[in-house]
């Protein structure tokens, strides 16, 4: 996979430790080149006395004038025998980072100890083309947003410790799809490969199934039980100026609330309760992601009780089991915007200023 605009490879190997360099044209292969021959006798005091390569018109001039000048035999292959191909982009710079980290066969010691002279570390490897949740920069940190981007694991940065990385899905605005960025501060999911493709039947759940689905309520309410606290409950008293009203225990379940004696009125609250959803566009109908399972969903109905005990309306919530989710698996940050006391405070001392009229929505 290639993410970059830059098509054609370059490959130095000495002591069998391998550098890549990615080039947009062929004639940068001579300023390569000279960086390379630069820190290999400034780093590791070393010259290059033989140089060999195939017969590309980038390997005559002035590439072939440099190694006359610096003494450098340039030995060339014979015509078309080119002794191997190798891949583009990113997977090869990947990939050479490994070999080079790679016991020989015949020999105990891998081609990063013969050209570094120390042992390689193998604790910072990861899977290539595996999900990873990297941070957001400091510096494009949205106040309210996901602190995390998608991305897929591409390779390890040159000369850094960081890793690199391909933007899988962003809903950052300052960081876009498509491109690439570093970072040490990921978290890895080394069984998840977000390109490889799976084709699964998709699935949509029309709102008129939502009402009657009670076998696979009753199923889910078996497999996963919601935590309770152990600590024991101790009765509290209000005093006399407080009065208790004893009512009957609400419907558990759809289908005893709509077989009760008071099945109108819920089936009626159940209406409004669909209709509020639907005006407010509270989902939408989108196929499920492969490797995904979708959350489950109950129905609650309570008795809303004016002040004498009698009942002033019926109320019916349909709610999303989102006690089944797992932190770090099915979801990373949570947010909820609230208000300020100081906003509301500010909007109600210019009420009072300029004797206005301040209303409440309630929502249904």
């Amino acid at each position: 996979m290639s993410t970059t605009s830059e098509d054609i490879l370059l490959q130095l190997l000495n002591t069998r430790y391998c550098y890549v360099y990615l080039l947009k044209n062929k004639d940068e292969a001579t300023d390569k080149f000279v960086l390379y021959k630069t820190e290999v006798e400034n780093q590791f005091h070393k010259k290059i006395k033989v140089l060999r390569s195939d017969r590309g018109g980038e390997y005559v001039s002035p590439f072939a004038n440099i190694c006359a000048q610096n003494g450098i035999i340039h030995e060339c292959t014979a015509p078309y025998s080119p002794q191997q191909n190798g891949h583009v982009g990113e997977a090869i710079l990947s990939a050479t980072y490994l070999l080079n980290k790679i016991h020989f066969k015949k020999k105990d010691v891998t081609p990063y100890e013969l050209w570094m002279g120390r042992k390689p570390s193998y604790k910072y490897l990861k899977v290539w083309g595996c999900l990873a949740k990297v941070v957001v920069p400091p510096p494009k940190v949205q106040r309210i947003g996901p602190k995390t981007v998608d991305c897929v694991f591409i390779g390890y940065a040159h000369h850094s410790s960081a890793y690199r990385f391909l933007v899988y899905d962003s809903k950052n605005p300052e960081i876009q799809k498509n491109t690439i960025m570093e970072s040490r501060n990921a978290s890895f999911f080394e069984e998840v490969f977000p390109c490889l493709k799976k084709e699964l039947p998709s699935s949509s759940t029309p709102v008129d199934e939502i009402v009657h689905d009670e076998d696979q309520e009753q199923l889910e309410a078996k497999e996963v039980e919601p935590r309770r606290s152990k600590r024991q409950r101790i009765e509290k008293s209000f005093g006399p100026d407080f009065l208790t009203y004893m009512v009957e225990g609400e419907s558990q379940t759809h289908r005893d609330a709509v077989t009760s004696s008071e099945g109108p009125q819920w089936k009626e609250a159940i209406k409004n309760e669909i209709d509020s959803i639907l005006q407010n566009h509270t989902w939408e109908l989108v196929d499920l992601p492969p490797g995904c399972k979708p959350l489950g969903y109950r129905w609650i109905f309570k008795r809303k009780m004016k002040a004498d005990g009698s009942i002033d309306k019926y109320k019916a919530r349909l709610v999303i089991k989102g006690f089944r989710q797992k932190e770090g698996v099915d979801y990373f940050d949570t947010y909820s915007p609230m208000t300020r006391i100081t906003s509301i405070r500010l909007v109600l001392a210019i009420a009072a200023l300029r004797n206005l009229e301040i209303w409440v929505k309630k929502s249904r």
